[in-house]
C-alpha cells in the first residue's frame, strides 16, 4: 500500500481568492451603508469673531 500525498496547490490559491474577495466586498458594503445613513450636521455654520488686540508678534 502507497500513499500518495496531494501537492495540488490550486484549491489554496482559490480559497485565498474567495476569502479576498468575500472581505472585499464586505468592506465595500459597510462604506456603502453607512452612507446612506443622515447623521445629524449642524443647520448653520458656526462662526467665532476674533478680536485683533489680542494678537502679539513674537520674532
Amino acid at each position: 500500500m502507497q500513499f500518495i500525498k496531494k501537492t495540488s496547490s490550486s484549491k489554496s490559491i482559490i480559497g485565498i481568492i474567495t476569502k479576498i474577495a468575500l472581505v472585499s466586498i464586505t468592506i465595500l458594503l459597510v462604506i456603502f451603508l453607512l452612507n446612506k445613513i443622515d447623521f445629524p450636521a449642524p443647520k448653520k455654520e458656526i462662526e467665532k469673531i476674533i478680536n485683533n488686540e489680542n494678537f502679539k508678534i513674537v520674532k
